[in-house]
């Protein structure tokens, strides 16, 4: 069996009534394109505002130029004019319409100068971050953002620019840089480097996924509030700390990738786009359609040659700069969709072709991808879309958005509801495998068990919502307990299951892989402004005689089992399944893995059929190592009569089989 191919857009006889339409969102892609680029230049030519905009070092003098095209005067302020407005640092006003600059000699402004802009508008005026600023830093006391100069007497040299490989299949870790320590604090990249990236390469993962690395006001908005889009978080620490981090990692074969919030951006004034020349529709929409109600933040306007200027550029420039392997596209339903995707089920078709799609959002969607993937080909792009848009894996071409990957947001719906509303032995097994392994086929999935969403506060995470309060009190590796029992069972099924069936890739969140207890929650003034609940406690992995050690060792087992037998290399073969036993069994490749879900009914001798040969047990959820039972004792090679394979499969057990001729 080989690897799924892509298929095109044009083989759904469902998408056959919407043909018209799919030619027209290639079209809309296809003009917009040449609108930007005037067919004088290339997207990844056109793709360069970074390298106009903004303060730069050119040829022994400052140059800095901002787009305000509502703005009567501009003056750079900072330390160096003690945060006066001076004549000498006024802006003149640029041969480009709504382009402002000013030149300024070298020895004017200092690495690590404070700076902003004062910006004058009819009838009124500001401070602002400049739009291009490389580095923003929050004053400990007054808490006030500035921009700052970012200029080292020695730049940073790459001593590992790629990972050793291409990562094709993505296993991704999911991690926040701030919260990757024990200690209750803001940690850094330098001790996630240190201390937390060893942890990642041992257990097996071989992307890590950076969230809140664009800067931003507010600590607890977990980085999806965007205040400066070309500035890494300097809470963390500095540009070159977060290169090393990511050298660090391509030398140990890993990816990165970070989100990229280009769904929306922070409403705040003074530290980030609203109102930035004094008109609330410079980057923005006008009106209501310029504000986002569930998230209180502003909405791009895709259609706007300037705006697509600086998020293409965006986009190029965390590639160009930090060398990075890709991205994680945040919100992209809210993106697409004139209503945000709130309140739309997008139960048929029609809901993808009523009107109600954003043609500018999906055109900047397509040549983004198109951008990512000419200036670096072997980028990683994955759509946070829950609304399952035809095409979102298409190529431009076909009127599709062009991403490797779509997050299968309805597996963690799936599992949370299994959890929570329905009985163990009440379990539809077909309804699960079904929502395990159901995706276009025009485009490639990431599968997981749960995200940072789940873990946040207002929600639990898949173990604590098995387990609840017992965790804080029957986690010894001796404990017994029959609630902790199941749950650790059924964490390590589910688990399991999830990556055997999922189609080209993998997620899961930093320290669920061990069942980290509890929820996330930022400082804030509803609890104290605490970072207790804001850390990841590693020592609970570490402690031997504690469960979450041993699920912490099952994770890094089933990675090891499973990388060794690509498994993203073959298609999955449901071999079989039966709802009163609660037993499912499916092929990949040369592993066979069965699932007893039932929750005290063991299965003795049970028949499957599978393809001939000898099998032996790999990986087994009930072995005494991940916190079982050890009820399957005899572990000796199982041969086949013909294609009738016969197990003893242990209720809540999960085994993983190799077979051989």
């Amino acid at each position: 069996m080989s690897r799924q191919k892509r298929t095109k857009l044009k083989q759904d006889p469902l998408l056959q009534p919407y043909t018209a339409e799919l030619n027209r969102r290639a079209d809309h892609i296809q003009d917009l394109e040449k609108r930007l680029t005037q067919d004088t230049m290339s997207l990844d030519e056109f793709a360069n505002a970074h390298e106009y905009f903004g303060l730069h070092n050119r040829n022994d003098k400052w140059i800095f130029r901002e787009w305000a095209p509502n703005a009567t005067a501009l003056y750079l302020i900072g330390d160096f004019t003690n945060w006066a407005i001076q004549e000498t640092f006024a802006l003149n006003y640029g041969d480009q319409p709504g382009v402002w600059e000013i030149e300024l000699p070298l020895e004017i402004l200092q690495h690590e100068d404070l700076y902003k802009l004062q910006v004058f508008w009819p009838g009124g005026s500001g401070e602002r971050i400049p739009a291009y600023a490389r580095r923003a830093v929050q004053d400990p006391q007054t808490h006030i953002f500035s921009a700052q100069v970012w200029d080292p007497p020695t730049p940073y040299t790459w001593n590992h620019p790629q990972p050793k490989k291409r990562i094709r299949d993505p296993l991704i870790y999911e991690t926040h840089i701030g919260m990757a320590q024990e200690e209750a604090k803001i940690s850094t990249y330098t001790e996630f480097r240190q201390h937390t990236l060893p942890r990642i390469i041992q257990a097996g993962y071989n992307t890590i996924q950076l969230m809140g690395i664009m800067e931003h006001p507010y600590y607890g908005s977990f980085g999806y509030h965007v205040s400066n889009f070309f500035a890494a978080s300097s809470r963390f620490g500095t540009p070159e700390e977060l290169k090393q981090l990511i050298d660090a990692s391509h030398e140990a074969g890993i990816a990165v990738i970070i989100d990229l919030v280009h769904a929306h951006a922070v409403k705040n004034e003074t530290e980030g786009l609203s109102r930035f020349d004094g008109t609330p529709y410079q980057y923005f929409h006008a009106g209501e359609r310029g504000h986002h109600p569930a998230w209180d933040s502003r909405c791009f306007d895709y259609g706007k040659p300037e705006v697509l200027h600086f998020l293409l550029s965006n986009a190029r420039y965390w590639i160009d700069e930090f060398n990075l392997d890709g991205f994680r596209f945040d919100g992209v339903t809210s993106m697409l969709y004139h209503h945000r995707g709130l309140g739309a089920a997008f139960t048929d078709y029609h809901a993808y072709f009523d009107g109600n799609l954003d043609l500018d959002a999906l055109a900047y969607l397509a040549l983004a991808n198109k951008l990512i993937h000419t200036i670096r080909p072997h980028a990683l792009t994955i759509a946070e879309d829950v609304s399952g848009l035809p095409g979102i894996g298409a190529s431009e071409k076909e009127g599709g958005c062009a991403f490797d990957f779509r997050l299968a947001m309805g597996i963690p719906d799936c599992w949370f509801k299994l959890a929570n509303d329905i009985p163990d032995e009440a379990w539809n097994l077909g309804w699960l495998y079904h929502e395990l392994t159901s995706h276009r086929t025009d485009e490639h999935a990431i599968s997981y068990l749960e995200s940072h969403d789940q873990a946040l506060v207002g929600g639990k995470t898949f173990i604590f919502e098995l387990i609840d309060k017992e965790m804080y009190f029957n986690m010894h590796a001796s404990a017994r307990n029959l609630t902790v029992d199941r749950g650790i069972a059924l964490h390590k099924m589910a688990r399991l299951i999830t990556l055997a069936t999922a189609d080209h890739g993998y997620l899961n969140f930093m320290g669920n892989e061990f069942g980290h207890p509890e929820w996330i929650d930022f400082p804030r003034d509803g609890n104290a402004w605490t970072h207790h609940y804001a850390r990841r406690q590693w020592s609970l992995r570490e402690n031997p005689d504690l469960k979450f050690h041993q699920l912490g060792d099952f994770d890094q087992a089933m990675l090891h089992h499973l990388n060794q037998a690509a498994l993203f290399s073959h298609e999955t073969h449901l071999c079989h399944i039966h709802e009163q036993d609660k037993i499912i069994a499916l092929e990949r490749g040369n592993l066979l893995f069965c699932f007893n879900f039932h929750p005290n009914q063991s299965q003795p001798d049970y028949p499957l059929n599978v393809t001939p040969g000898t099998y032996k047990i790999i990986l087994n959820t009930d072995d005494p190592t991940y916190g079982g039972h050890n009820i399957l004792q005899n572990t000796k090679p199982f041969k086949t009569n013909q294609e009738t394979l016969t197990l003893y499969i242990p209720a809540r057990t999960g085994l993983v089989l190799k077979r051989t001729p």
